[in-house]
């Protein structure tokens, strides 16, 4: 059984590295490119969301703030990740649970991801993917 992450980011190489990197880890990965396809909730339901705030010409607090007032994801773990100055603060008025700010170790995502599923698993019962 796995957890799925959902990653919405714009950039190739960005969306490669975490798609690399989280499977490595164990995770079932999800990832978009376009995030007009979160507005119309075109995915699978994740255990978590890994958001860039700059998702071409998409700011990734609208996503953030979608997903927290949805009633389908407002449970679910989003994580914003930017290099945006101050990043932590503009997360939390849109409703993120947590953020990371570029340029960052990979390391200490793994453990901000582990952190909220292990927290949010805690909270209540997370949807589990079985592996195939």
């Amino acid at each position: 059984m796995k957890y799925r992450i959902l990653i919405a980011d714009d950039d190739p190489g960005i969306r490669d590295i975490f798609k690399i990197v989280l499977t490595k880890a164990g995770y079932d990965i999800e990832v978009k490119e376009d995030a007009n396809e979160i507005f119309e909730n075109k995915f699978r339901i994740p255990d978590l969301f890994l958001v860039d705030k700059l998702l071409s010409g998409i700011d990734g607090l609208d996503i953030c703030h979608y997903l927290k007032t949805n009633e389908q994801t407002s449970h679910i773990p989003v994580i914003m990740v930017s290099a945006t100055p101050d990043i932590g603060i503009a997360a939390a008025k849109a409703g993120a649970d947590d953020f990371v700010e570029k340029p960052f170790e990979l390391s200490y995502l793994l453990k901000v991801i582990e952190r909220n599923i292990t927290r949010t698993k805690n909270e209540e019962p997370l949807k589990k993917v079985e592996d195939k």
